[in-house]
């Protein structure tokens, strides 16, 4: 299970690491054109050449996420990712997974607010058995009782391990649940343990039956092929699946507007350092208006994107009185969503002061804007962090995954770094002073017992 990484921070991890240089563009690996196809059935296919190894990613996105349940079902789109790996008539469980760890291919899978992928990296002339096992289990699971109760309990007991047995975990959970009032995001992308424990047989069928078609899903290819033969792979497997007739729309409740600013305390005795975070609700690039996910990924990289950031400048490097500090925005998910900054002390420092000294880099920034010479860095580091992801077959495949099943296109990545260049210090300056207002933000508190009632 994971959480959703938008487009530009999918693009900037590599970017963001301490002391790394970058290559220009001229460096980058030649590659062919990006191809796009749309199946009869409406199965959405992406081809993203790259000839440098012969080594293939064959990824399947469903167009369903933890955002999508059901009310009272919350965690069945995790669930059922992990169902996923169980056998179906033509094929025993295990089977798939045998076939790829033979031809010496790894496989995973996740889940993650707005979709659920499924993908291997095998050999180029495994791909079209991969898409046969991947295309028989669309449609073909046979979903027992006792297969249904076996994988409850490998579910719930990971949300006793990831969840339950972490306190910063716990304490994300409720900050979500606090940040979003209304809108699905508030529920865990595992699930409530009460719900979680009710799902069953029926639940699973009903899911599997509406959302997992070849309409409600996309293929991305990446690696050693030619789109031609991707295509006709396609067309004698994936194309075989019967889409689903009365597929229902992507409409979430949305959020209302937010008028209090609100906190959230966690004493644990299980914490060690205590730590702050704040958060704002924010549109993303399918939801806000031109320009504004651009300035407000840029806003997050300047403020707290890395070692270059004011944030860890400020708070780490200059005063000293952090461990950490940064900023984070999810600018590719489908829905409106976060903006948060964070802070951790260090030493006899109070958490007190170090969030202080964030909320004066954020009041600073909204009154005096961003100075040309950090606008121009940070916009470099987004538009080159594009080479690394050129680099990684697997990291182009999840690029153009979570793009196209969140609202975008190909065209939007092709001119993702056009429109990171065109933003304007003024911009910037904008969408904080906008969104960044302390009386509606929501503020975490992870605290020892040792602090209680401070």
């Amino acid at each position: 299970m994971v959480s959703t990484i938008g487009l530009a921070r999918a693009l900037a991890l590599a970017a963001c690491m301490a002391g790394l240089a970058l290559p220009t563009l001229a460096q980058t690996p030649a590659q062919a054109e990006v191809a796009h196809y749309v199946l009869d059935n409406g199965l959405e296919i992406v081809v993203i050449p790259d000839h440098r190894a012969p080594i293939v990613t064959h990824m399947l996105w469903y167009k369903i996420g933890s955002a999508d349940e059901p009310p009272g079902k919350s965690g069945i789109a995790h669930f059922f990712e992990h169902l996923m790996f169980k056998g179906t008539k033509a094929h025993p469980a295990g089977e798939f997974s045998k076939v790829v760890s033979d031809v010496g291919g790894t496989e995973n899978a996740f889940t993650a607010n707005d979709y659920t992928a499924y993908f291997q990296m095998v050999p180029p002339d495994a791909l079209a058995t991969m898409m046969r096992f991947e295309a028989d289990r669309m449609r073909g699971l046979v979903l027992s009782e006792d297969v249904i109760d076996a994988e409850r309990d490998v579910v719930l007991e990971e949300r006793r391990s990831r969840i339950d047995s972490s306190p910063r975990a716990l304490l994300q959970e409720e900050v979500a649940a606090t940040l979003y009032q209304n809108h699905p995001y508030r529920i865990p992308v595992i699930g409530w343990l009460h719900e979680m424990e009710q799902l069953n047989r029926r639940d699973a069928v009903a899911f599997y039956d509406r959302y997992y078609a070849p309409n409600n899903a996309l293929l991305v290819v990446a690696g050693d092929v030619e789109p031609a033969d991707v295509l006709a792979m396609a067309q004698q497997t994936y194309r075989l699946v019967p889409p689903t007739p009365d597929l229902p729309p992507r409409l979430r409740p949305s959020e209302p507007e937010h008028d209090t600013a609100r906190t959230v305390t966690l004493h644990d005795p299980r914490v060690g350092v205590p730590a702050f975070s704040t958060s704002w609700v924010v549109p993303t690039y399918n939801s806000a208006a031109p320009g504004e996910a651009e300035a407000l990924d840029l806003l997050a990289e300047i403020l707290g994107g890395g070692i270059r950031s004011r944030l860890y400048q400020q708070v780490v490097v200059k005063t000293g009185i952090g461990a950490a500090a940064g900023a984070a925005y999810d600018s590719g998910a489908y829905d409106p969503s976060g903006f948060t900054v964070y802070g951790v002390p260090q030493g006899n420092a109070t958490l007190a002061a170090v969030e202080a000294a964030v909320t004066d880099q954020i009041a600073m920034l909204i009154r005096d804007g961003v100075t040309p010479a950090e606008l121009e860095s940070a916009k470099t580091r987004f538009v080159r962090s594009l080479v690394f992801a050129r680099d990684q077959q697997s990291d182009m495949a999840n690029l153009y995954g979570r793009e196209l099943s969140t609202g975008g296109s190909v065209e939007d990545i092709a001119q993702w770094p056009d429109r990171i260049r065109a933003v304007t210090a003024e911009q910037v300056q904008a969408v904080a002073r906008r969104y960044l207002d302390p009386s509606v933000a929501v503020t975490g508190y992870l605290l020892p017992p040792a602090v209680q009632g401070q």
